[in-house]
């Protein structure tokens, strides 16, 4: 009695630049578990199930060519994860530009948003290499 039997629907989009992780991130949260990949030309999808909520989430390639289909995948999208390599210092520009341009599309509006900062190496870590 009073219980909610249904699970609750997400679309959520992933985009990045090339090489960034979003496909590692996609099937960690998947399977729980980094998985070999290589680069997505097009998209992966799957659905990750968490409580009482379904979502589904699209990890788009990153490539420079192809990024401009991401607007392809906008429409009912209610959530943006974008996932940013924060050890490539050299396209934290380019990132950048990626995000504010997307951050402007009118179908992402009232999408809720997450700048992902992936790949971060810990202070000891980055010493022990340092040192090496």
């Amino acid at each position: 009695v009073g219980l909610c039997l249904f699970k609750k629907e997400m679309r959520i989009l992933m985009v990045g630049l090339d090489a960034a992780g979003k496909t590692t991130i996609l099937y960690k949260l998947k399977l729980g578990e980094i998985v070999t990949t290589i680069p997505t030309i097009g998209f992966n999808v799957e659905t990750v199930e968490h409580k009482n909520i379904n979502f589904t989430v699209w990890d788009v390639g990153g490539q420079d060519k192809i990024r401009p289909l991401w607007r392809h995948y906008f429409q009912n999208t209610q959530g943006l994860i974008f996932v940013v390599d924060s050890n490539d210092r050299e396209r934290c520009t380019e990132a950048r530009e990626e995000l504010h341009r997307m951050l402007s599309e009118n179908e992402l509006q009232d999408a809720v948003i997450l700048v992902f900062a992936n790949k971060q190496v810990s202070h000891t870590q980055y010493l022990f290499k340092k040192n090496i």
